[in-house]
């Protein structure tokens, strides 16, 4: 399975960035690099409120119902006319649900590693967050995912990259909250910014190929 730094690079991708980039009034290059650190951290995110009872049920309820994957069947539809307004209301639905109260800090951490302002990357968001959930959806549909813990290992491969990045993806779940403090996000964003002394055990190697250079 090919991680979501993998889609990003794909044609598909492309177009994904193209239409957000449209959508949103933003250089190309300045959605890319938004959309590609922001996935890993809303995966990660995910992955971690999957690992309760839950928050699994929570999340496979979604993809089997609203976001089945069917967003990613008409792009042109999606964007040709501009972004329907229910989508973005979905994607804050999404954002606010997945980063919960560090939503603010990782939209901070964004826009300071992009140059873009924190409207500009929450706007962003707004539209890649729906789309990534359909990603999901997809992946879940063509996997044959049906259980709670099955949940919990796409995500983990998708955030990898899959099977043959064990390591890269066990150092992904590790960094993930890096002082125990339950904040997800807190920990990414630092390290996104190039946290300091966060940078253990091949991080920054690791944050250099992961968030770009």
């Amino acid at each position: 399975m090919s991680g979501i730094l993998d889609l990003l690079n794909s044609d598909l991708g492309k177009q994904i960035i193209g239409g957000i980039s449209q959508e949103t009034n933003q250089p190309a290059d300045k959605t890319a690099s938004v959309v590609s650190m922001a996935m890993p951290i809303l995966l990660g995110a995910m992955k971690r409120n999957a690992s309760s009872e839950g928050g699994a049920a929570n999340l496979m309820n979604a993809l089997n119902n609203k976001h089945d994957g069917s967003i990613l069947d008409n792009l042109g539809g999606l964007f040709g006319g501009g972004v329907n307004e229910d989508v973005k209301q979905d994607g804050l639905g999404i954002l606010g649900h997945v980063l919960g109260g560090s939503q603010n800090n990782a939209v901070q951490a964004l826009s300071q590693k992009s140059g873009l302002d924190t409207n500009s990357v929450m706007q962003i968001l707004q539209v890649a967050a729906p789309i990534l959930l359909g990603y999901l959806g997809k992946q879940k549909k063509q996997q044959n995912v049906n259980s709670d813990s099955g949940i919990g290992d796409l995500l983990g491969g998708l955030m990898g990259g899959g099977s043959k990045q064990p390591q890269q993806q066990s150092l992904i779940e590790s960094m993930l909250d890096g002082n125990n403090d339950g904040s997800v996000i807190d920990d990414i964003a630092g390290m996104v910014l190039g946290g300091g002394n966060k940078k253990k055990g091949g991080l920054g190697g690791l944050l250099g190929s992961f968030f770009g250079k």
